[in-house]
C-alpha cells in the first residue's frame, strides 16, 4: 500500500467534485492511499470467512497450480472414455429415481 499526504493543498487545484462545499481560496490536507486489487479482495474475503469461523486460505499461485497438475499427471491415472463417463453419471443419477 502506498500513501501520499499533502498538507496545505490549494482547494483551487482539486477536481471540481472535491471542491464542493469548500472555499476556493482555502487549503486542505489531502491523503491518498492506494490499494492493489488483491489487497481489497483479501480484506473482503478475510472478513467474510472470519464471520463464519472458517480458516482463511490464500489462492494458489501459478507455480503451485502447475506443480499440482504435474503431480496428478505423474500418478498416471487411467483416463476414461466419454461413453464410460456418461454411463457412470447416468448410473449415479438413476440411483435417485427410486
Amino acid at each position: 500500500m502506498n500513501k501520499i499526504v499533502r498538507e496545505h493543498y490549494p482547494v483551487a487545484n482539486l477536481p471540481e467534485d472535491l471542491r464542493e462545499g469548500l472555499e476556493r481560496d482555502a487549503t486542505v490536507r489531502v491523503v491518498i492511499e492506494s490499494h492493489t486489487v488483491t489487497d481489497a479482495e483479501d480484506i473482503e474475503r478475510d472478513s467474510v470467512f472470519k464471520d463464519f469461523g472458517m480458516p482463511v486460505r490464500k489462492p494458489l499461485t501459478i507455480e503451485e497450480t502447475l506443480e499440482m497438475i504435474r503431480r496428478i499427471r505423474a500418478e498416471d491415472r487411467p483416463s476414461v472414455s466419454m461413453e464410460e463417463a456418461v454411463a457412470r453419471i447416468r448410473e449415479l443419477r438413476d440411483e435417485w429415481d427410486y
